[in-house]
């Protein structure tokens, strides 16, 4: 196939361009985010989106195994060799009509995205195997990333199958233990600092730069190629038809910009009809987005963001020494380094941006455990929201729905042992005490 991509600033009075070899992650004229654009006129593309499912037969070759690569022509950066893959994207998109009855949905209405079922347990891995397949293009030895805990668990279990150094830098006391666990056990150097992501994340931008260490997180743009893949899989399950909305929680931005990306390239390619909705759910303790959107009016307008908001905002956090706090740990950031691609999603998807209190993120989760296959907190949002959203009016009982849930529900366990133990919520359920004796325990049972 025939390489086509090459990198572009995303700012209007810039737009430099850029080798796809270049390992640089900010536009080195402006400072501003850079895209992965293409060549479609010279692709070798489908004719329609089903002639992808060709390659379910040929699931013991490596490239159409994977999620991701499978769906390679619409992703293709890089030449095959080059192209990292330990078996992602086997997920699943589950129709979930007990949450669709208690949420007031029709039957057949509301699918749950189970991203946590990937390598390792997040939707991370989607992108990870497309920016650790550009660090194999350009030759990177060492990579390192900032991490509330999904990232550094997946950077470290792609950079060992790699065979690459790979440093993490975590925020003191937030990270959820299940997430740490695996940077330790997958053998990352764990840098812990005094501080929350947002510092992490500066630090590992001026580490990165001064080292040249490859960076991994999503302000690299290679990384988002992976995660549109998420979509296109969400789109197979459902028989390659377009759902009405997309839901997905709202913290580095991520998501969301690589969402709203990957429609409009489909949309633009006439590989879909429609382009769907987009929900995007902050908590409330970390809930930048939603106060830019909905209070200050930020808008992507055609990419002449009124930067001023967003710096004086984040001027008012740093006077204040703001952090922000949410159980929802892998949403809990302040300065999302995608907020601008974001924006351009928003404006793609007609869509819109909400926050919700950790009480009813916490209450959807439990839901998902209940009714579903679980997910860690964060995940929960999307279905928090799907709630809030169907209670205003804004989605119908009618529409089709899908949800991201993007962590695996053991990512967290301490959130939920605490919400039935401590009986946090309406769908608490704490173990029942009983004494060391039969009938007792046979009374409790028939109970």
């Amino acid at each position: 196939m025939a390489i086509t991509a090459y990198q572009k600033c995303i700012n209007p009075d810039c737009g430099a361009e850029f080798d796809r070899t270049e390992a640089i992650f900010k536009c080195p004229k402006c400072g501003d985010l850079l895209d992965i654009q293409y060549d479609w006129s010279r692709a070798e593309l489908p004719a329609k989106m089903e002639d992808f499912s060709k390659r379910w037969a040929n699931r013991n070759q490596r490239l159409d195994f994977s999620g991701v690569w499978r769906f390679r022509e619409l992703l293709n950066f890089c030449e095959d060799e080059h192209k990292v893959s330990i078996g992602e994207g086997q997920t699943i998109l589950q129709q979930n009509d007990f949450i669709a009855k208690e949420l007031g949905m029709d039957k057949g209405n509301v699918h749950l995205q189970y991203e946590g079922l990937n390598p390792s347990g997040s939707f991370k891995d989607n992108g990870m195997t497309a920016a650790f397949s550009h660090a194999s293009l350009v030759g990177a030895k060492s990579c390192a990333c900032a991490s509330t805990g999904n990232t550094s668990a997946a950077v470290s279990l792609y950079a060992h199958s790699c065979g690459m150094k790979c440093t993490v830098f975590i925020g003191q006391g937030r990270i959820a233990f299940g997430k740490l666990s695996q940077a330790m056990d997958y053998g990352a150097q764990t840098i812990q600092i005094a501080g929350d992501f947002d510092d992490c994340m500066k630090q590992v931008q001026d580490v990165c730069t001064k080292l040249n260490i490859y960076l991994l997180n999503s302000l690299n743009p290679f990384r988002l190629e992976g995660q549109k893949t998420i979509m296109y899989r969400i789109i197979e399950s459902l028989n390659w038809q377009v759902p009405d909305w997309i839901i997905v929680p709202g913290g580095n931005l991520g998501n969301s910009s690589s969402f709203g990306k990957a429609f409009k390239e489909l949309k633009d390619l006439g590989l879909i009809d429609k382009i769907p909705r987009l929900a995007i759910i902050n908590a409330s303790g970390a809930d930048t987005l939603s106060y830019l959107v909905n209070e200050r009016g930020l808008k992507w307008n055609s990419g002449w963001v009124e930067t001023k908001e967003i710096n004086s905002l984040y001027t008012d956090f740093t006077a204040k020494k703001f952090s922000p706090h949410t159980i929802a740990s892998a949403i809990e950031i302040s300065r999302p380094v995608n907020l601008k691609k974001c924006l351009r999603s928003i404006e793609i998807c007609d869509g819109l941006v909400i926050d919700l209190p950790d009480e009813e993120i916490k209450d959807a989760k439990a839901m998902i455990g209940k009714y579903g296959l679980g997910c860690e907190p964060a995940s929960a949002a999307s279905v928090a929201g799907l709630r809030r959203l169907v209670q205003d009016g804004t989605i119908n009982p009618g529409e089709k729905v899908a949800c991201v849930l993007t962590g695996h529900a053991l990512k967290d366990p301490d959130i939920t042992v605490n919400y039935h133990t401590k009986r946090e919520g309406v769908l608490s359920n704490p173990p029942v005490e009983v004494p060391n004796d039969l009938d007792k325990i046979i009374d409790i049972i028939k109970a």
